[in-house]
């Protein structure tokens, strides 16, 4: 049997994100500069590349400022995951195909229609004040 991991390696979800955040080329996320100049590649993540701004003189990667940044699964795993989704897949067949734990797995999606909700809707814009009956 064919696992779907094996068919996804990190080098493509990189090379995804990185299309997709900059088609135009890399810009620091902090001051959207385009001076920017690559600084190696994540120690525990090969295919993680860095950069570093020669405008603010900051460091960031491929994942810096998005939804994908600051967690314990790996980019391929949050890909995987969004295309389960695509394909209507509820979040326990989910936990199953990735082999993860549920409770990850109603985290990440939760987080992911969050993020897809707001890019629709707001476009990147100010989200509005909600707040509850006093």
């Amino acid at each position: 049997m064919i696992n779907i991991k094996q068919l996804v390696n990190d080098e493509q979800c990189y090379q995804f994100i990185r299309q997709r955040r900059w088609p135009d080329g890399v810009s620091c996320p902090h001051c959207q500069s385009q001076q920017v100049e690559g600084n190696g590649n994540h120690q525990k993540q090969i295919a993680r590349k860095r950069y570093r701004c020669l405008a603010c003189h900051r460091g960031f990667d491929d994942l810096t400022l998005t939804i994908f940044s600051g967690h314990h699964q790996p980019l391929k795993v949050w890909i995987l995951c969004l295309y389960f989704m695509g394909l209507n897949l509820s979040n326990q067949q989910i936990a199953q195909e990735l082999d993860i734990n549920k409770d990850d797995v109603q985290k990440m999606t939760s987080q992911l229609r969050e993020s897809i909700w707001v890019r629709l809707f707001f476009n990147d814009k100010q989200l509005p004040h909600l707040s509850g009956f006093q």
